[in-house]
């Protein structure tokens, strides 16, 4: 399984991006998998931001993206969606996506493939 993580960039505080995750391999089917959106800033621990599941679709945000992020998915193109909008600087981070086939966790440890990262970066 890959994933491949695109849309990061440079934004101004109070803009918009959205990120998407590719998800190919073999027999892959993205209805299987959870697929959860984590980040990583230079100092931090990485830390869960959103996450969307197989089940029925149930949409888990953390607590400073909640009403910011949009979190969806296209199965027929195998693909996650974050839509971040009003984005601080302490968005600033390098985000990864990453595929479960169990239900959606916080947890980093949880999920079994992970992409390489896209930067964003929420700068004046």
């Amino acid at each position: 399984v890959q994933l491949v993580e695109s849309g990061g960039g440079l934004v101004q505080p109070g803009g918009s991006l959205r990120l998407s995750c590719a998800a190919s391999g073999p027999g892959f089917v993205l209805d299987y998998y959870a697929i959860g959106w984590f980040r990583q800033a230079p100092g931090k621990e990485r830390e869960g931001v959103s996450c969307i599941s197989t089940s029925d679709g149930s949409r888990y945000y953390g607590d400073s993206e909640k009403g910011r992020f949009t979190i969806s998915r296209d199965n027929a193109k195998n693909t996650v969606y974050l839509q971040m909008n009003s984005l601080k600087p302490e968005d600033t981070a390098v985000y990864y996506c990453a595929a479960t086939e169990d239900d959606c966790s916080g947890y980093g440890q949880e999920y079994d493939y992970w992409g390489q990262g896209t930067q964003v970066t929420v700068s004046s």
